[in-house]
């Protein structure tokens, strides 16, 4: 299993599912582990080749132990199996830490069957005496550090043995080995070269040469021009994944051809065109069909029906336009339809549903649908994740959403839903939510609905109800939701406090409740939000629970886990008054911290200084005095900086990150002074601003400024703002 694990691995990033079976993996599997038992032991030629290749190891991982001190057979080795004459057959020495070289002297072992280096840290070249071994038929080097360009080889060169070549994850560069290098493997059933720098085109005959040729994979390189015709001639090929690549042109009809075709994966490239019909059918068995993030037009063919076997229908992303086919209710294995990011409308009535018993995602973001959720979609019981916001959809949320027993992601948001003390009852009964989105456009000008016995929403661990206008107080059921992580309420008209049980929900640490109309003092509750103190935060925070889709900061950035937002208090154009709380220093997870837009007063509190994860903190357009605390200029990260619009006073301080900052964020503070002013500072106001300073406890910040690289700087402001995160 672990050998299986690892190529999985290796095709991670070309595309979330594999075709089942998945040829490739099956195929190395079962010759991994076809391994007969030593009898007797290696050839003294055998022991010095292997010894050769260790000695072209810096970091040998360990082998030492085992090579050199059993040094009499080489068979007993780890890493190395023998059949039963003593021939060695076996070199598997994956996720071993090796560095340095592969040495061609391997290729010198004439009963070598199976070659695995992969997973380590691996440099320099291929050499070409593996490729070309007369006795090599698993050839596995992904995940390494190989680089240089891939050697041609001749056509003069006799026939090969190989039949799995797996380069994936290295750092090849140069054009790609043309067809003359593939005619000589008439053997090979799977070639893996994603994720390297390969340019130049597809090899146009990649099966003339290789005529049982299964599985192709050369997503995330740089190839450019067509789709080669000539991949229709492959007649055995079930996986072809090039996605992520710079290739343009549209689908050949010669592709059709290759019939056997079980995965077809060509996302993120520029590709152009219809899906024509007629020729689709002809891919009978195809499990997935990926053409996402291109530039295809037109509509989804009725003729989509016939592909009975089909999982996956990912076509995102593109310029599709018309009604959905009502064809696609024949598609009853269908478990992913993902067609976010077109111009599709009609009505979604058009599709029977309730045919679709394995669907488990449904994601119609951002296109023209209009009419009513249909009945139907509710008898997916499997149904994991829907996502139908940024649409033209209207009408109450029906109860029957409650037969959704797996549904964990919900969005609705940005269509003209009504009733949302109705729609917060029914979905009080989907137990299972984690994340819901139901703002936007919707429920535009109700009242937040203040129901004190809403007792569901368990698990629900993101909650969005932004941009409704929405007017009432936070609601007291809020305080159930034990288990809530982010709360998004910007954008409506809410008023009142912040209430004092906000303290109460220990996991929250992304708060936006910005452009409303709330009032009073900002409450100590909030300086004790558990997870914004790395203090009171016992251990490390390690969520693995991952979002049913993807939530999306801009088309490219995407978030996956709710961890992977940065840690947010966000007050800002609403009417706090007070002084900021000195308890704001014990926040010092914080990453982006807004009091902008208030009536808050006093000076700007020394314990600000203390935030030293802080990208953002914006106090802009209150009645803050004082000075401007020089220490924050130890808050390395600090990217964006706005106290414009207050009555502040005295210099500026110098270097440091206010050496980045626009002057912009200090305007209209007409008593600060400092050089990018035409009010300079006099010596008596650096000087008193030298004693104010020295009076003020001296903060330490420890940690490392080489981790700014990891957390990142330039943090853009709008990406607080809601539709960039869900659309």
């Amino acid at each position: 299993m672990e050998k299986q694990q690892q190529l999985r691995s290796s095709c991670k990033k070309c595309s979330n599912r594999f075709p089942v079976p998945f040829l490739g993996c099956a195929l190395v599997v079962v010759l991994l582990f076809s391994m007969a038992s030593p009898a007797s032991s290696c050839t003294e030629q055998e022991k010095g080749s292997l010894l050769q290749f260790h000695a072209g190891l810096s970091q040998d991982g360990g082998l030492s132990a085992s090579w050199k001190q059993n040094s009499t057979d080489c068979c007993v080795w780890e890493g190395v199996t023998c059949g039963a004459d003593g021939t060695v057959t076996d070199v598997s020495v994956a996720s071993k830490g090796l560095e340095g070289h592969v040495s061609p002297s391997l290729g010198n072992l004439a009963g070598l069957l199976r070659l695995n280096l992969s997973h380590n840290s691996l440099s320099g070249g291929l050499p070409l005496e593996l490729v070309l071994s007369s006795s090599i038929i698993v050839l596995d080097v992904s995940f390494n550090r190989l680089k240089e360009d891939m050697q041609e080889v001749s056509s003069l060169t006799s026939v090969q043995p190989l039949q799995v070549l797996n380069i994936s994850s290295n750092l090849f560069t140069g054009r790609f080995p043309s067809s003359t290098t593939w005619g000589v493997m008439s053997n090979l059933l799977t070639l893996n070269a994603s994720n390297n720098s390969f340019t130049g085109q597809i090899p146009s005959h990649f099966c003339t040469g290789s005529p049982s040729l299964a599985v192709v994979a050369l997503c995330y390189n740089q190839f450019t021009g067509g789709i080669p015709p000539g991949l229709g001639n492959c007649s055995m090929l079930k996986v072809l994944k090039a996605g992520h690549n710079n290739l343009s042109g549209t689908l050949p009809n010669e592709l059709f051809d290759a019939s056997s075709l079980e995965y077809l994966s060509l996302p993120h490239n520029g590709l152009n065109g219809v899906i024509n019909g007629a020729q689709i059918v002809k891919l009978r068995n195809l499990a997935t069909l990926d053409l996402g993030g291109n530039n295809f037009s037109g509509k989804i063919p009725d003729s989509i029906g016939q592909l009975k076997r089909l999982e996956e229908l990912r076509l995102d992303n593109n310029n599709m336009s018309g009604e959905l086919p009502s064809a696609l209710s024949n598609c009853t294995n269908l478990i992913t339809i993902d067609l976010k990011r077109n111009q599709f409308d009609g009505e979604l009535t058009k599709v029977n549903f309730s045919s679709l018993l394995n669907l488990k995602s449904l994601d119609l973001l951002y296109n023209k649908f209009t009419g009513t959720i249909p009945e139907s979609i509710y008898s997916c019981t499997k149904l994991a994740a829907l996502r139908i916001s940024s649409n033209n959809l209207y009408g109450q949320l029906s109860p029957n959403i409650a037969s959704l027993k797996a549904l964990t992601f919900l969005s609705l948001g940005n269509n003209n839903f009504t009733n949302i003390t109705n729609t917060i009852q029914i979905l009080k009964n989907c137990r299972n939510l984690t994340f819901l989105f139901i703002g936007g456009t919707n429920f535009m000008g109700e009242s937040m609905p203040e129901d004190e016995i809403v007792d569901g929403f368990q698990n629900l661990q993101v909650l969005s109800i932004a941009g409704c206008s929405l007017s009432g107080n936070m609601p007291l059921w809020l305080s159930k939701l034990t288990k809530l992580e982010m709360l998004f309420f910007q954008n409506n008209q809410l008023s009142g406090p912040i209430p004092g049980w906000i303290n109460s929900l220990n996991l929250l640490f992304h708060l936006d409740i910005s452009n409303n109309n709330l009032t009073g003092e900002i409450p100590r509750a909030l300086m004790e939000m558990s997870m914004l103190n790395s203090e009171k935060t016992k251990a490390p925070r390690l969520d693995l629970r991952a979002f049913e889709l993807p939530v999306y900061a801009t088309p490219s950035l995407q978030y996956r886990i709710s961890s992977a937002f940065p840690k947010v208090l966000n007050l800002g154009n609403n009417n706090f008054t007070g002084v900021i709380p000195e308890e704001i220093g014990q926040l010092n997870s914080l990453v982006i911290l807004n009091f902008s837009s208030n009536s808050l007063s006093g000076d700007i509190p020394q314990q600000l200084c203390n935030l030293i994860n802080l990208w953002v903190l914006d106090l802009s357009s209150n009645n803050l005095t004082g000075i401007i605390p020089s220490a924050l200029n130890n808050l390395h990260f600090l990217s964006a900086f706005n106290i414009s619009n207050n009555d502040l006073e005295g210099p500026i301080p110098s270097g440091g990150q206010f050496s980045t900052f626009q002057n912009s964020s200090f305007d209209e503070n007409p008593k600060l002074c400092g050089s990018m002013f035409t009010h300079k500072c006099d010596s008596a106001e650096t000087h008193q601003s030298v004693i104010l300073t020295g009076k003020q406890t001296d903060y330490k910040v420890a940690f490392m400024i080489c981790f700014s690289a990891f957390l990142g700087v330039g943090v853009l402001y709008d990406q607080l703002v809601l539709s960039r995160y869900f659309g």
